[in-house]
């Protein structure tokens, strides 16, 4: 029998100290627990994904002396498997540790280098070409890192040629929409090809635009999910596996089963610690919402009191001539539910004072967008002010659909230093919204800010309809050309208008000037604007219609 402790453990990247500290203190726990082996994710050493860090070489160093450093610190305990940055004379290796008795038993270097969406591991690593079978108790283990599994052949042949009965797999698995779906289905694979049993472990927590979901587990020979940690928070899995008497192997976890949140739920857990992490591993104990009455500001205010505490979040409400007193109103409600400090300054006089400065060369024009978006950056203005006079995070409250087609104003409602929303279509705003209210007995977000028509308020009786389609028409045009990569005439022959599709797909192409300039946010689909997709700013080409 082995007894194997998944260490599922929030790093932060370049914390290389703070790592050693916690996968010390996780190690102890899992040797009270009687665990052989602790298993923790990818490049803990480090943090995931230390990125352009691996380039100085005092940082490779620092980060091998860190890992001697956790082998002295666990020799009187359990075996301990982690991730750090090796050096070898072929270069630098994403890689693997076997730590036992104050020593470092073994290294495993990672096969598969993954080079999209949000991966660009052969910008740093060079690949490993062997696997890496280690002993503990009784038992023979393979080693593999995260992208290692996602793909038939090495070291995964290897394994199941020398038919080693378990395979570790340590993961910085990103966090998208159903991807757990997607972790599960490769490991089925992998447990059925080997015939081994899969442990894989994965990192939790949030790294800028990413969020680690956690969600570790046990996957049986036969592709059968037998043990799983929680998601969205650290976890400690003791699994033990034993050999029978008929050559087949047993799995028992300690503890009680997890729970694996999914739908609106799921999205909004990930959006929590996205935000939270982001906040405190950048040093920030405050943020600053403004909030305008409407349902964006509302669900973000109501993830940051979530993520951080009421008494970390401080909102603004700022009307201007054109703010309704039902706006007014909802954004002091949804203040006063979630329990955070608000504050009301007018623009009025701020915004006619603006309008006199520029009279003169604003002379003979036609009032139009020039004069609304004075009122959102002087907002941002406002925000800024506050943010620079008591030290909270300025939180940017704009969604995908309308930063995929433009519809923001740079230093306006764009200004910030997080936007946690970023990614979340419009659409999908009203779930998280209608998910979050059914919560509890008080619901966060008054029904009229739900029920109200999307406005921003910058021109008498404006609504968001007239400049865009329905968000339900829009929405699916966009996650066809940006997260699929659809052509604008698949997106047609899939049934949608032409017009409607050349004028969207125009938007989106000529936004990205101002995407570029745009905070990060938390990235919870396929593929998020930064660095999930990398369109140049200067581009002609243009898809004609045919």
């Amino acid at each position: 029998m082995v007894r194997i402790a998944l260490g599922q453990i929030n790093t932060t990247v370049g914390d290389l100290a703070g790592n050693v500290d916690a996968m010390s203190a996780w190690a102890a726990r899992a040797t009270e627990a009687g665990a052989d082996l602790i298993c923790f994710p990818e490049l803990a050493i480090t943090g995931y994904p230390p990125e352009d860090l691996v380039l100085r070489r005092t940082f490779v160093d620092d980060n091998l002396e860190a890992l001697e450093e956790l082998a002295r610190r666990s020799a009187g305990g359990c075996a301990v498997l982690t991730g750090f940055v090796d050096r070898t004379d072929a270069g630098i290796h994403n890689a693997a540790a076997h730590l036992d008795g104050g020593a470092i038993e073994a290294r495993y270097h990672k096969v598969k280098l993954p080079n999209y969406g949000v991966f660009d591991e052969k910008r740093y690593f060079v690949p490993g070409v062997a696997g890496c079978s280690i002993r503990v108790g009784s038992s023979d283990l393979g080693i593999s890192v995260c992208e290692d599994a996602w793909a038939p052949g090495p070291p995964f042949d290897e394994y199941a040629r020398l038919h080693v009965p378990v395979v570790l797999n340590i993961n910085g698995s990103p966090y998208h929409r159903h991807k757990i779906t997607e972790r599960l289905d490769i490991c089925r694979d992998r447990a059925r090809e080997t015939g081994a049993w899969i442990v894989y472990v994965n990192a939790v927590g949030g790294q800028d635009e990413l969020v680690f979901d956690g969600g570790s587990m046990v996957v049986s020979p036969q592709g059968e999910l037998v043990h799983r940690a929680a998601m969205f928070e650290e976890d400690l899995l003791v699994v033990d596996l034993q050999r029978l008497e008929d050559g087949r192997w047993s799995a028992a976890a300690e503890g009680e089963a997890r729970r694996w949140p999914d739908g609106p739920e799921e999205v909004f857990r990930a959006l929590v610690v996205g935000l939270g992490d982001y906040v405190r591993k950048n040093g920030f104990t405050e943020v600053l919402v403004g909030l305008s009455g409407g349902i964006d500001s509302a669900l973000t205010a109501t993830i940051a009191a979530d993520g951080l505490g009421p008494e970390a979040v401080r909102a603004m409400t700022m009307p201007s001539p054109y703010s309704s007193a039902e706006s007014v109103e909802d954004a002091l409600e949804v203040a006063r539910r979630l329990e955070i400090r608000v504050d009301e300054i007018r623009i009025d006089d701020i915004f006619k004072s603006y309008l006199s400065a520029l009279e003169d060369p604003f002379r003979d024009t036609t009032e139009g967008v020039a004069e609304e978006n004075l009122q959102a950056r002087i907002r941002g203005n406002v925000l800024m002010a506050m943010s620079n006079k008591f030290g909270a995070m300025v939180l940017a409250t704009g969604n995908k659909s309308e930063y995929a087609v433009g519809y923001s104003t740079l230093y306006g409602d764009m200004a910030g230093g997080f936007a946690p929303i970023k990614d979340v279509p419009k659409t999908l705003v009203y779930e998280l919204v209608r998910w979050r209210n059914a919560q509890g007995e008080a619901p966060p977000i008054p029904q009229r800010v739900i029920d109200k028509p999307p406005s921003a308020e910058l021109r008498p009786n404006q609504k968001d309809t007239d400049t865009l389609p329905p968000y339900e028409e829009l929405d699916p045009i966009i996650e066809a050309y940006v997260e699929e990569d659809h052509s604008p005439e698949d997106i047609v022959a899939a049934g949608f208008d032409r017009a409607l599709v050349d004028r969207v797909v125009s938007w989106i192409d000529g936004a990205e000037y101002k995407r570029r300039q745009a905070p990060p946010g938390v990235k919870i689909t396929p593929k998020a604007f930064g660095r999930d997709r990398r369109m140049p700013i200067t581009n002609r080409y243009r898809r004609p219609p045919r």
